[in-house]
């Protein structure tokens, strides 16, 4: 809507400089927005304040320089009035609203969907946990916001393919290779004392026995040496599979899975910093090999080739963003941790480097999560090396709970996890609030059955008959949505979503609260079970942006 009323104004200062009426040069900037107060109409403007200065004019003189051509009184605008200090105001008319309600059902499951992105190739890379242990919660709601944003972002308009990137490579595939041996051994009878710096959990374990029923004592008297790359790659394989089992558990699916070791067997990290090389960004000191990163905003050079000749995970990182800006992706979305702020400007740095636009980088901290039962914190992880993972969460409080609660917040902010809200069947648990109204929708279309009334279409309903003002403020609510798309899509914030849903269940809530849909009144009931029809949309296409379900009973 707003989009249409941005189109009206720019048409009225195009024709009042063509007057003579204003003179400006520069494309503007045309913001409209909801007015603060209510009774001061639908919408409004401040371009006539900005232009105010460069016209040398008092604000609301160049504001009825734009009203006069502006339209008014028409099937869409009854009124347009200067407020305060210049505000343009607009008020609709029924009619603007109510059509444009009837193309909610016309658009089905793509009303809100929007062409911002404009098919711009987009790389949305999340989660990646090292294949080291089970994931647990934080990379649940890291797997959340990263599903939830490449969905998000596809109806917006831009070409989105997610990816997982598998660290497979270093010397914590090793720890883990050793950690699996030690406990199969154990498993075995041998008295194995543990080192405090190996894997500890009993995920180990259950790996390591694995390993016993498939082999046996197969490995027993060799040599660490020996049986090290098979139990490294068993235990790789192993949990990796484990992590896909949670992912698609929690409705989380990736276009590619991007092996680490892939860039050696290629060569491609030999050839990244070769070229970095070339380009005069890569030097020698004291036996190792440095990055000039300095030369980029970042704090200090960084290591690339450690004095021992090892690369570091930095040196890999460099060659698979590079690869990801080869494969033809003009925008690189990654999602890490908040501990990893301090790897953000290095990253930045060797891309400049390598010549590409800041623009073409994006990270997305995701912060940590703390579970709570009430009031009560819940303990995270013990000393053993154990910790709450994310299947735990999503067997307790299910998926949809968990998705919609990781989601509800900005991703770079703190996160209380109240497990027992999750499971509440009450109005204070957001997730249950807003299917509760999808439910109860299909549940009022249902009993309207039974009295031979359907939902009728949009060529046939007769909308002429709802007048209530609360209908209207729903109305435009819903009409919201695909400028919520658009803004949250731009700003890379899903938690905009369950805020937009929630603001629109209350209302429509408070709506059926105030008004009986069916009665005998065979027109307005017509009319209002098309608008609650709408709505039952409206909330299905914004939960299928989380990833979470609109059941049709509770």
């Amino acid at each position: 809507m707003k989009h249409h009323i941005r189109q009206l104004i720019a048409e009225a200062l195009e024709q009042a400089r063509s007057a003579g009426d204003l003179q400006y040069d520069s494309e503007l900037d045309i913001v409209v927005e909801k007015p603060k107060n209510e009774g001061q109409g639908d919408f409004s403007t401040t371009v006539a304040l900005i232009l105010a200065k460069s016209q040398k004019k008092n604000p609301r003189a160049v504001a009825e320089s734009i009203r006069k051509y502006l339209p008014s009184g028409n099937s869409e605008v009854a009124s347009v009035e200067i407020a305060g200090p210049g505000f343009i105001n607009f008020t609709m008319t029924r009619e603007f609203f109510l059509s444009r309600l009837k193309d909610i059902p016309r658009q089905g499951d793509r009303f809100g969907n929007v062409n911002v992105g404009k098919n711009e190739k987009v790389l949305l890379e999340f989660v990646s946990a090292n294949p080291t242990g089970p994931l647990h919660i934080g990379h649940g709601r890291g797997a959340a916001v990263g599903h939830s944003l490449s969905l998000l972002l596809k109806r917006a308009g831009f070409a989105v393919e997610t990816e997982y990137y598998v660290n497979d490579v270093g010397n914590q595939m090793n720890n883990l290779g050793r950690s699996t041996w030690l406990r199969y051994r154990e498993l075995l009878g041998e008295a194995i004392e543990f080192p405090d710096d190996l894997y500890r959990g009993e995920y180990v374990k259950g790996t390591a026995q694995e390993i016993i029923d498939e082999k046996g004592k197969e490995f027993l008297g060799k040599s660490e040496e020996e049986v090290l790359p098979f139990f490294r790659k068993f235990a790789s394989d192993s949990i990796l599979n484990g992590i896909r089992e949670d992912l698609n558990v929690f409705g989380v699916t990736f276009d590619r899975w991007f092996s680490e070791g892939s860039l050696y067997e290629g060569d491609r990290v030999a050839k990244a910093v070769d070229w970095l090389k070339d380009k005069g960004y890569v030097y020698e000191k004291d036996g190792a090999v440095w990055l000039r990163s300095s030369d980029f905003e970042d704090e200090k050079d960084r290591v690339l080739v450690k004095q021992t000749g090892e690369r570091t995970y930095f040196c890999s990182d460099i060659a698979y963003h590079k690869d990801k800006v080869d494969r033809g992706f003009s925008k690189i979305i990654d999602l890490w941790g908040a501990d990893h702020h301090g790897y953000v400007p290095r990253m930045q740095a060797v891309l400049e480097a390598m010549g590409y636009s800041k623009d073409v980088f994006k990270v997305l901290l995701v912060q940590f999560v703390t579970l709570v039962r009430g009031k009560e914190k819940v303990s995270m992880s013990t000393r053993s090396g154990e910790f709450i993972t994310l299947a735990e969460v999503l067997q307790e409080v299910g998926v949809d709970a968990a998705r919609y609660f990781f989601l509800m917040r900005s991703s770079d902010t703190h996160l209380d996890f109240d497990l027992e809200l999750a499971k509440e069947e009450a109005p204070e648990n957001p997730v249950f609030y807003i299917q509760y109204a999808h439910a109860r929708i299909c549940s009022i279309f249902r009993n309207a059955g039974e009295s031979g009334l359907t939902v009728p279409g949009p060529e046939e309903v007769d909308l002429s008959v709802i007048e209530e003002a609360d209908a209207f403020s729903l109305i435009q609510k819903m009409l919201a949505l695909p400028e919520v798309i658009e803004k949250s899509a731009l700003a890379f914030e899903v938690h905009r979503v369950p805020h937009f849903l929630h603001d629109l269940v209350s209302e429509f809530h408070s709506y059926y609260a105030k008004h009986r849909v069916v009665s005998e009144d065979r027109s307005l009931s017509l009319a209002r079970m098309f608008l609650l029809n709408c709505v039952k949309t409206t909330i299905a296409n914004g939960l299928s942006i989380m990833g979470v379900s609109a059941p049709d009973k509770m």
